[in-house]
């Protein structure tokens, strides 16, 4: 076989090129520190790296949102806490009105602390998160979430009821706060029955719930918002002086009666009727519509009670029941609050640490894929440089050798 000059350099030429290439490759390698330098080197493999990655970037926006999630359940956590110290003392001070032995200056200095009370459980609720949103506006966190209307003299909730959400898992998204609908807004007012209205031979009536929870748990079983007549009672006394409670006009099952008593006390589900005259006549009263009130206004209705209406014995002890009554609903409120940033609080830190084990594989399983072994690559990279002196030198010895050389 012939092999022509040209022939001779270019083979041995290739030969050094592709020794040279492997030896930038084993460099290059080197010098990235990764196994693979295009998809062609590993198609599989990066292909597995490329998924891999989208799920470490994945999850490195589900930590961030923990991060976010926690210090914004955190600030809320501190506000409600903070709100609901203050109505404790609101609610001490309250209690504290019922001292007969306090004069209307006593009063109104109490009066004037609830006035403070009021102003930091408002700036509490207009909480803003690290973002400089309403920490209670819902989605509005633009809006601030309550403002004092002047002309109804009641502080009103202006967000929503929404709650933002934040993906900290593939498939869990938590609430990064709480709407101030259902926070403050949505408390019960104290249950109550209207005014009694007198016929026939009553001369005077009392009404007054001696037992507060007895009377919540009749309300709650016998309020019909549908049909409002089935919320009209009435003590019937007939001319032999016995009365009989009556719903609608009709006995109630069982029947309620007694002997009447001027001045005596009839007990019903909590309410003490306190009834003056003859028989026959007749006391209606009614089961007073629902209502709900946040805790600044509950505060502000005492307060004008206090200064304004300046009430005493028994009126006095009419608005405390209602302050307190609904001072109690609205903790109960917060209460649950609280209990709900708990439990997410503990998913969150539960989640995160599932998604940092999962982090540590994942970026394991990429490093083993993709990243190079130094032992390994300098090896190889040794290698290439052997060969590559063992093509040149083989090289210059071939392109050295003549005929003549064999010729004596």
């Amino acid at each position: 076989m012939r092999i022509s000059f040209n022939q001779k350099y270019q083979v041995n030429l290739n030969s050094i090129l592709t020794a040279q290439e492997r030896l930038q490759n084993a460099s290059a390698k080197l010098d990235k520190q990764t196994k693979i330098l295009t998809p062609s080197d590993d198609p599989s493999a990066s292909a597995r790296v490329v998924a891999l990655d989208q799920q470490i970037s994945q999850m490195d926006q589900y930590q961030s949102n923990s991060v976010i999630l926690r210090n914004s359940l955190d600030l809320e956590e501190a506000a409600l806490s903070n709100i609901r110290g203050t109505m404790d003392q609101a609610r001490v001070l309250t209690l504290q009105l019922g001292n007969g032995a306090y004069s209307q200056l006593d009063r109104s200095a109490i009066a004037t602390q609830l006035k403070n009370m009021r102003s930091q459980i408002f700036d509490l609720m207009n909480q803003k998160d690290a973002d400089g949103g309403y920490l209670f506006s819902g989605f509005q966190d633009e809006t601030q979430a309550y403002d004092f209307d002047a002309a109804t003299g009641k502080y009103t909730y202006r967000g929503d009821e929404g709650q933002k959400k934040l993906q900290v898992s593939p498939s869990v998204a938590l609430a990064s706060n709480d709407s101030g609908k259902f926070v403050f807004e949505d408390v019960d007012a104290r249950r109550k029955a209207t005014s009694p209205v007198l016929g026939g031979g009553a001369t005077a009536a009392i009404f007054d719930i001696t037992n507060q929870s007895q009377f919540d748990d009749f309300y709650r079983q016998n309020y019909d918002a549908l049909v409002t007549a089935n919320n009209d009672y009435s003590v019937v006394i007939d001319a032999s002086n016995n009365y009989e409670i009556q719903r609608n006009g009709a006995s109630l099952s069982p029947a309620v009666t007694g002997s009447f008593v001027s001045g005596g006390d009839i007990t019903f589900n909590g309410l003490k009727m306190t009834v003056s005259g003859a028989g026959p006549a007749q006391v209606d009263f009614s089961l007073k519509a629902p209502e709900k009130s946040n805790i600044l206004n509950t505060l502000s209705d005492m307060i004008t009670a206090i200064e304004t209406n300046q009430v005493s014995g028994t009126a006095l002890k009419e608005a405390m029941s209602d302050a307190l009554a609904q001072i109690d609903g609205a903790a109960v409120k917060i209460d649950a609050a609280m209990s709900g940033i708990g439990g997410r609080q503990n998913l969150v830190d539960n989640i995160e640490g599932g998604n940092d084990d999962l982090q540590i594989s994942n970026k394991a399983f990429r490093a083993d894929l993709y990243e190079v072994d130094y032992a390994e690559a300098i090896t190889e990279l040794t290698k290439q440089e052997t060969a590559l002196s063992a093509v040149q030198q083989t090289f210059n010895r071939v392109t050295s050798t003549s005929l003549f050389d064999y010729l004596s």
